[in-house]
């Protein structure tokens, strides 16, 4: 098992996903997610079944949908109003990165339940979050975090793996306001949810010291990120 909360652990190393034709949004981006390497922690592979979580724009959209490959299959899952942020950016974004069939093993999921999403239970063999459990914990509680987490586990394999991403706060920060998840608050609630806890720095940045708002100029794109790969266990 890797390490939990804040504390370091050897990056994880793996095959590069490979470029896409007319991939908007993902080059600026690649350096501070690092997605080969995050697939690689996480162990999705070609012929995989997984799906993207709150997808917004569907940047991991993107990037399952190569890893996975032509006999895989990847559920691009956004509830109504996140597509509706922002005069519609994310519905624009998302759209534009599925255009003319150029993401084929992608399907759209546009339900805010998890349960209503037409996907089976028990046939997912992964799925990523990124940069949204702050919000869930942070804006509706600890309860619908955990829900969150139920909703997923009961789409996944007995196995299966939930790659978690997300801006790490400190306790003695206001977290709500910064954007950020307060880790070492977070983590009694994942133990608590069954799954197995696994962690990689491969996403760490010190130079980010935790007390500037994700979106500030000077660190954006560039945050301290936590990267947790949370198994269902197998007897499930």
């Amino acid at each position: 098992m890797g390490c939990r909360g804040g504390a370091r652990a050897p990056a994880a190393r793996g095959p590069a996903v490979p470029a896409a034709p007319r991939a908007p949004a993902r080059g600026a981006r690649d350096a501070g997610r690092r997605p080969a390497e995050v697939v690689a922690f996480l162990g999705i592979g070609s012929g995989m079944t997984v799906m993207d979580l709150i997808a917004a724009g569907g940047y991991y959209t993107e990037v399952l949908s190569l890893a996975v490959g032509p006999t895989g299959k990847v559920y691009s899952q956004n509830p109504p109003r996140v597509l509706q942020f922002r005069d519609g950016a994310n519905e624009k974004a998302l759209s534009a990165r599925l255009a003319d069939g150029r993401l084929a093993n992608v399907e759209r999921v546009n339900e805010q339940d998890l349960g209503a999403t037409g996907v089976a239970p028990g046939s997912l063999d992964a799925a990523i979050t990124a940069l949204n459990f702050h919000d869930l914990y942070n804006g509706q509680g600890p309860e619908a975090a955990a829900g969150f987490l139920v909703g997923i586990r009961a789409l996944l394999k007995p196995g299966g793996v939930l790659g978690l991403v997300d801006h790490y706060g400190d306790p003695a920060q206001d977290n709500a306001s910064l954007h950020r998840l307060d880790v070492a608050a977070a983590m009694p609630l994942l133990e608590a949810s069954g799954f197995g806890i696994a962690s990689s720095d491969v996403l760490r940045n010190g130079e980010d010291d935790h007390t500037m708002r994700v979106f500030d100029p000077a660190i954006r794109g560039k945050t301290d990120r936590v990267l947790y790969k949370l198994t269902k266990p197998t007897e499930e």
